[in-house]
């Protein structure tokens, strides 16, 4: 009796001090709403949770802590607050929560996006800050990615004078993939009127939406086992296809070095090079996973600024007959655009700016996951805390933004924030040591894309102006859920 006395006293106590451990934990985490049993925060969120967090936000603050299933997350919703979590305290809040849907890869220890920041890591970025961010390097293969315009600008020619509408998400997007395999490559991966289209859209397209699905392994992970919805399963799939197109041509350029036929001096040759002179922390395998996340998050993010930024400009003629004028000052009498000229055009880049305000491709950032006991504003976050930067909300504030919710590129021809991680109001591309290494490459791309749709064309909708349909379906990127259809008319120069 005693016995059992003893360990019922244990037992009791246990609870008690266990709870005021969970209590004293809470109470030094931010505010946030209460949340269901089991489930917590889940059905706050809804359809557009970048749009739900930014109105919880409203009542409980810059920090906020929410629970989703087994997992609790910090949301930090204004410039002070990602300040935080991306400047000052990077180090410490850099680390990610792994979803389970990256197992899905070949070699998912090798996705630079979601690997710790640890040596393997730094090495990657050192690779990508010298061979695809380096302006050196981007200008000595610029003349591939006009190449791949030219080719676009031909294709569309001859849509016009069959009067043959596209649609203009895809098309960007097989653009932006010829954009990026050349300067990856030194060849197109696709024609424009190729069946290939599909497939690399659709294989892009399956792993953004798997990674942005809703996946109840990752907030039950006992669950991870099963697969419930089926997610880690189709993104296999897709995993796969492109893992097989890169593997052929990383193939292929090992067996022109065993014959030594002469390299190309482009990013496969230079990652090469970098993997021989780095071997233990930077092999064969990280090359592959890290060009798979290459055309991943370069094709489908600069495809929909594209669209966006096309879908905009329809909207204000007004606005794409001065983009069109800028652009035409620059042109030479081959009119043709040359990239170089198009990078301080300050028009066309408060249109793109603009477009990624109204229309952030990643509302919310990857998620960060504390390394260490961290304190943001007044709280205390814990060890292994998942971290949402909600850059959506920042974006569309009033507090930072006049008129938030209307085109207006003019606003980013009198103010000096840019994209680059400084302005925290504005942050697109992320901040910190895990912003997005493709910045430099994509500010060219959109660009280029977007000065040559505009400057060569103009263009026929199907309906009125008035009827275009401007609603987003949120994944990992806001996209358009109407595709952007339009007839080119080639303009005469």
């Amino acid at each position: 009796m005693d016995l059992l006395y003893l360990v019922f006293s244990f037992l009791v106590s246990l609870f008690i001090l266990l709870t005021s451990v969970d209590l004293y934990r809470k109470r030094r985490l931010p505010p946030g709403p209460i949340g269901l049993p089991i489930i917590g925060n889940l059905l706050d969120l809804g359809s557009k949770p970048h749009e739900s967090l930014s109105k919880l936000a409203h009542k409980y603050g810059p920090f906020m802590t929410i629970r989703l299933g087994t997992i609790t997350s910090v949301v930090a919703s204004t410039p002070d607050a990602a300040r935080q979590v991306l400047q000052l305290n990077d180090e410490a809040c850099s680390s990610r929560r792994v979803p389970d849907v990256i197992s899905a890869m070949k070699n998912p220890d090798a996705a630079v996006l979601w690997m710790p920041p640890h040596n393997t890591w730094r090495a990657i970025r050192k690779a990508l800050n010298i061979y695809l961010t380096n302006r050196q390097k981007l200008d000595s293969l610029s003349d591939l990615r006009q190449n791949v315009v030219a080719g676009m600008v031909e294709f569309l020619q001859e849509s016009g004078e069959k009067k043959a509408s596209v649609d203009i998400g895809q098309l960007a997007f097989a653009v932006a993939l010829n954009q990026l395999s050349n300067t990856i490559f030194s060849q197109n991966v696709t024609s424009y009127d190729s069946d290939n289209i599909a497939g690399f859209k659709s294989a892009v397209e399956t792993c953004m939406e798997m990674l942005g699905k809703f996946n109840i392994a990752d907030i039950f992970p006992v669950l991870k086992p099963l697969d419930p919805q089926n997610i880690r399963s189709q993104a296999k799939s897709a995993f796969n296809w492109l893992d097989e197109v890169i593997e052929g041509f990383v193939s292929e350029r090992l067996k022109n070095r065993v014959l030594e036929v002469p390299t190309s001096g482009d990013m496969l040759d230079s990652l090469l090079d970098y993997s021989r002179e780095n071997e233990a922390i930077f092999n064969l395998q990280h090359i592959k996973a890290l060009l798979v996340d290459l055309f991943i998050a370069g094709t489908d993010t600069a495809s929909n600024t594209i669209t966006w930024a096309m879908t905009e400009l329809f909207l204000n003629p007004d606005m794409l007959s001065r983009v069109r004028e800028e652009v035409s000052q620059i042109v030479g009498d081959d009119r043709k655009i040359k990239e170089a000229k198009i990078l301080d055009l300050p028009y066309l880049d408060a249109v793109i700016k603009e477009t990624m305000r109204l229309h952030l491709a990643a509302p919310l950032l990857a998620p960060h996951k504390t390394e260490t006991q961290v304190k943001l504003g007044n709280y205390i976050v814990p060890p292994n805390t998942q971290i949402f930067v909600n850059a959506w909300a920042m974006a569309q504030d009033p507090r930072y933004w006049k008129n938030p919710m209307v085109f207006m590129p003019e606003r980013f021809l009198t103010n000096n924030v840019d994209y680059k991680g400084q302005h925290f109001e504005f942050i697109p591309f992320g901040s910190g040591r895990r912003r997005c290494p493709g910045m430099p490459l994509a500010h060219r791309m959109v660009r280029l894309i977007v000065a040559s749709f505009v400057y060569h064309f103009d263009w026929e909708l199907p309906h009125a102006r008035e009827e275009m349909d401007m609603n987003c379906t949120f994944g990992l990127t806001l996209l358009k859920t109407i595709p952007l259809v339009a007839t080119p008319i080639p303009l005469i120069g």
